[in-house]
């Protein structure tokens, strides 16, 4: 459905009622200006021992699409995503749940014995409390999709960053993934773009975290721009190590960008530090590293 060329807008009006979350409020407003239909603020009280209490002004009926990032802390909006979908769910026909930064979705498998597969519980979690349909944005496993019992649309915001990045006056731009995970995606963005585009072998030591990049044989950066992008960036460690390597390569300008800007540990001052000219992300998250709006391509996604 491509919200843009609808001709029947007061309809939608009252099939839809968007509800902002406490971490999406300004990204639910923009879906709801899309969906040209109504938004409801949620209110939130913060007891002294970290529980949330969240009101809502009204009862809701139609469809109600619930709009909550579960940005760090994760565990806290996590839970206030599912007390607002079960509110809703009360009165609404059916809820839709907007989450743009989905967390849990790294832990979707047991690398290590005993570890438990949280991205299973999650996506239990969300159907069992009502949602009938979830829309992300990149999420980080595509095995973690085949938890869900109810209908998970995944969508992405490359496109978007291609046409930020098209705006740019590149010289012959090298688009790097900093390891081969997000390698495809960082393939497809740079045929969005026309450019070369490589993964660095990044390895991981799964007891310690210490990250490592395997030596690239012939990689000649020299006077090129480099755009070092992935899903997210939490701590920012791999991005650090990928700007590194560029930089021994003897690059021009490094450009991090990433759909999740997630931030945590000072990581956006370590990543400027290590030379990074730029840091651009889109809005799952609100930060002020936001340059690419997706509104557009969630507000496309619910019907």
């Amino acid at each position: 459905m491509n919200v843009k060329t609808l001709n029947f807008r007061p309809i939608l009006y009252l099939l839809f009622t968007v509800i902002g979350g406490s971490q999406s409020k300004e990204l639910a407003r923009k879906i709801a200006s899309k969906l040209d239909c109504k938004y409801v603020d949620s209110k939130i009280t913060i007891f002294p021992d970290g529980e949330s209490k969240i009101t809502l002004p009204e009862t809701l009926t139609g469809t109600v699409v619930v709009v909550q990032t579960t940005y760090p802390h994760a565990d806290t909006n996590m839970m206030r995503a599912l007390a607002l979908i079960a509110k809703a769910k009360k009165t609404a026909s059916r809820v839709i749940a907007v989450i743009p930064y989905l967390c849990y979705m790294r832990q979707d498998m047991e690398f290590l014995p005993g570890e438990i597969v949280t991205s299973k519980m999650v996506a239990k979690l969300l159907g069992a409390t009502g949602a009938a349909k979830i829309i992300t944005v990149d999420i980080h496993s595509n095995l973690a999709v085949n938890y869900f019992d109810v209908p998970l649309v995944n969508t992405s915001a490359i496109p978007k960053m291609a046409g930020y990045f098209r705006k740019l006056d590149l010289k012959c731009p090298m688009i790097i993934s900093p390891d081969l995970f997000w390698s495809k995606k960082a393939k497809q963005f740079a045929e969005m773009l026309g450019a070369e585009q490589i993964a660095l072998n990044k390895q991981r030591d799964r007891k310690t975290g210490k990250l490592k990049i395997l030596h690239q044989k012939n990689l000649d950066l020299s006077g090129r721009d480099v755009v070092l992008i992935d899903d997210m960036i939490s701590t920012g460690n791999s991005m650090i190590l990928a700007a590194r390597y560029a930089k021994s390569c003897y690059c021009r300008r490094i450009f991090a960008v990433c759909t999740h800007p997630l931030l945590v540990d000072n990581a956006e001052k370590r990543l400027m530090d290590a030379d990074i000219d730029k840091i651009i992300s889109s809005n799952t998250i609100e930060h002020k590293t936001n340059q690419v709006d997706v509104s557009d391509i969630i507000a496309q996604s619910i019907e």
